[in-house]
C-alpha cells in the first residue's frame, strides 16, 4: 500500500502521473474494462438483483423463494445445508445435527423437485453455492428441468463450482485438489456444450475476504485460482475464447467505501490483461470480468443489529459505483441467525432505493476519474500483480495451496485486522465504540428441531421405491467415468434420475479419488 498517499487528506494529479487514461481507463465497455463492462452499465439493463436464501426442507425453502420473487428479485440464490455441501445425506450419522441448519438440505432428485415446484426454470436465474458436490447439485438441476420439459439451452444462471477456496478459506471441500480441479474441468466442459447460457463457475473472492484477507490479497488470490482453472480448461483441449466467456466472479463488498469500489475496477482491469496477454483470449467477452457481489456478513454485528441496515446499505453502493452484474444484500439479523422474513425484504428495498431513488445509476462509472479512486485502483492492480507474481514463482496456484502459503497469508492478516478492533485502533459501532448493553435482542429466525427427522424419513422411503438394479448400474457408470477419462456430468445425471442420493454419488467418487486431509502450514 501507498502509506504515503493513504496518509495524506487528498490526492492530486501528481498521485496519477504515468497514468495513460486512454489505454487504463479507456471508455466503458471496451478494454480493459477499467469503467465496467457495458457501454450504457445500468442505464441499459439494471444488475440483477438477487437474495440468497435456503432453510429446512425444499417445501420451505421453495415459499421463500415464491415470496422473494413477488417482492421484486430477479434471480434466485440458493444455500445448501453443510452435508450437502460436503456430501453426506442427511440420515448419514455425521450429518446429525446439521441437517437444514446453515441452508436447505437436498438428498435427492426429489427435494431438488420440491425446491422448484413452480418456479419456471426456462426464465428464472439460479445460482447455487455449491462447491466440492456442485456437479451433482448442477446434475440434479438438470435432471429438475428435464421433468419440467425445459430445453437445457434456456437454462441460465451460475454455479459456484469453485473448488480451491475451499482448501484456502473455508474447508467444504471432500477430494483432493488435483482430482477436484478434474471435476471442476468436466463441468465447465459439459456447460460449454449442453448449457451455453449457464455459468458453470464462479471464482470467489468472497470466502477469502470473510476469512480474514485484504482487498488486495482478495483479488489476487482469487485470480490466482482463476488462472488455475483457465490453465486447466486449456489442457483439457477447451477453447479459451468460448469457456472464457462464461466465466463468472463473486467479490465481498466491505466496508471501506472507497478502496471497495476501486477494488472492483482493479480487478476488472487486471484480469482484462491476463485473459489477453498471457491466455491469448481476443473474444472482448472472454476478457471480461463478471462478477456478483454479496455484502460483507464478517461485519455485520450481533450488537446493535439495526446498524447492520447501514452497513449493507453503504456496502452495496460500493459495489453498484463498482459495476457489479448482480447483487445480494445481507439481512441485519445474520449475525444471529438465518434472516428473517422481514430482514429478506428490507435487504431486497435496499438495491431497489439505490436502483430508483439514489440516481447512481443513471452514469456509468459515476466515480471515475476522481483523483482517490483512481490513484487506489493503480495501486490494488499494482499490489495484486505482485502477489500473482510471487505465487508463480512458487510454482502456481496448486504448489501455494498445498505448501500452505495462500493460507498462512489470510491467517495473518485476519489477526492483524482483530488486533486494531481489539485495541480500538478501528472502530466498529456498537462493539468496541458508542455500546449500548441495554439494547434489546431482536426476534430471530428459528428452525424446528422436527426437520432432521422428517428429512430423514424422506430420504430413506426414497431409497425403500427406487428400483435397485438401475440404481445400482447408475453409481456404477459413475464410478467408471471418474476411473477413466469420460466426462463425469452425464454419469451423475443418470444417476440421479434414477434416484442415487447425493451421498451415494459423493461416496462412489470417494472411492476413486479419496478425501483430502488438510496439512498445516
Amino acid at each position: 500500500m501507498n502509506r504515503d498517499a493513504e496518509s495524506r487528506a487528498f490526492r492530486t494529479p501528481d498521485d496519477l502521473i504515468g497514468t495513460d487514461f486512454a489505454t487504463a481507463l479507456s471508455q466503458p465497455g471496451s478494454f480493459p474494462f477499467t469503467r465496467g463492462i457495458q457501454p450504457d452499465m445500468y442505464r441499459g439493463r439494471p444488475w440483477t438483483m438477487r437474495q440468497y436464501a435456503g432453510f429446512a426442507t425444499a417445501a420451505e425453502s421453495n415459499k421463500r423463494y415464491r415470496y422473494l420473487l413477488t417482492q421484486g428479485v430477479k434471480g434466485l440464490s440458493v444455500a445448501f445445508d453443510l452435508p450437502t455441501q460436503i456430501g453426506y445425506d442427511s440420515d448419514d450419522p455425521l450429518a446429525g445435527g446439521e441437517v437444514g441448519r446453515v441452508g436447505v438440505a437436498i438428498d435427492s432428485i426429489e427435494d431438488m423437485a420440491t425446491l422448484f415446484e413452480g418456479i419456471p426454470l426456462a426464465t428464472i436465474s439460479t445460482s447455487m453455492t455449491i462447491n466440492s458436490t456442485a456437479i451433482i447439485l448442477l446434475a440434479l438441476y438438470v435432471a429438475v428441468a428435464k421433468r419440467q420439459g425445459v430445453e437445457l439451452a434456456a437454462l441460465s444462471g451460475t454455479l459456484q463450482n469453485d473448488i480451491l477456496k475451499e482448501y484456502i478459506a473455508r474447508g467444504t471441500y471432500i477430494y483432493p485438489p488435483r482430482p477436484s480441479l478434474r471435476i471442476v474441468t468436466d463441468v465447465i466442459a459439459f456447460c460449454a456444450r449442453t448449457l451455453p447460457r449457464w455459468n458453470p463457475i464462479s471464482i470467489s473472492g468472497y470466502h477469502i475476504r470473510e476469512a480474514g484477507a485484504t482487498a488486495v490479497q482478495e483479488v489476487a488470490f482469487t485470480l490466482a485460482n482463476a488462472m488455475a482453472y483457465v490453465e486447466a480448461a486449456i489442457a483439457a483441449d477447451l477453447d479459451v475464447n468460448t469457456f472464457g466467456q462464461r466465466l463468472s466472479f463473486f467479490f465481498n463488498a466491505h466496508n471501506n467505501f472507497l478502496e471497495e469500489i476501486a477494488k472492483f475496477r482493479a480487478a476488472r482491469r487486471l484480469w482484462a490483461h491476463i485473459m489477453r496477454d498471457r491466455f491469448g483470449a481476443t473474444n472482448p467477452r472472454a476478457q471480461q470480468l463478471r462478477f456478483h457481489t454479496q455484502t460483507a456478513g464478517s461485519t455485520l454485528t450481533a450488537q446493535q443489529p439495526d446498524n447492520n441496515i447501514v452497513r449493507v446499505a453503504l456496502q452495496a453502493l460500493a459495489a453498484v459505483l463498482g459495476g457489479t452484474q448482480s447483487l445480494h444484500c445481507n439481512g441485519k439479523d445474520e449475525a444471529l441467525a438465518l434472516p428473517t422474513e422481514e430482514s429478506a425484504t428490507i435487504a431486497l428495498r435496499t438495491q431497489q432505493i439505490i436502483l430508483h431513488e439514489s440516481g447512481v445509476a443513471s452514469t456509468v462509472d459515476p466515480v471515475g476519474g476522481a483523483y482517490a479512486i483512481e490513484e487506489m485502483t493503480n495501486r490494488i492492480e499494482r499490489e495484486a500483480s505482485e502477489l500473482l507474481e510471487r505465487i508463480r514463482v512458487m510454482g502456481g496456484t496448486l504448489a501455494a495451496i498445498e505448501s500452505g502459503y495462500l493460507q498462512k497469508q489470510i491467517q495473518d492478516s485476519a489477526y492483524s485486522a482483530q488486533q486494531v478492533l481489539d485495541t480500538g485502533a478501528a472502530v466498529m459501532v456498537g462493539v468496541n465504540r458508542y455500546v449500548d448493553d441495554a439494547a434489546d435482542r431482536p426476534r430471530v429466525f428459528q428452525i424446528d428441531s422436527k426437520v432432521e427427522q422428517e428429512q430423514i424419513a424422506r430420504v430413506r422411503q426414497l431409497r425403500a421405491n427406487r428400483s435397485e438394479s438401475e440404481w445400482r448400474a447408475s453409481l456404477d457408470a459413475v464410478e467408471r467415468a471418474a476411473r477413466g477419462g469420460d466426462n463425469l456430468v452425464p454419469a451423475i445425471i443418470a444417476a440421479v434420475e434414477n434416484r442415487a442420493t447425493l451421498g451415494e454419488v459423493a461416496n462412489s467418487l470417494r472411492r476413486v479419488f479419496g478425501e483430502y486431509q488438510e496439512t498445516s502450514p
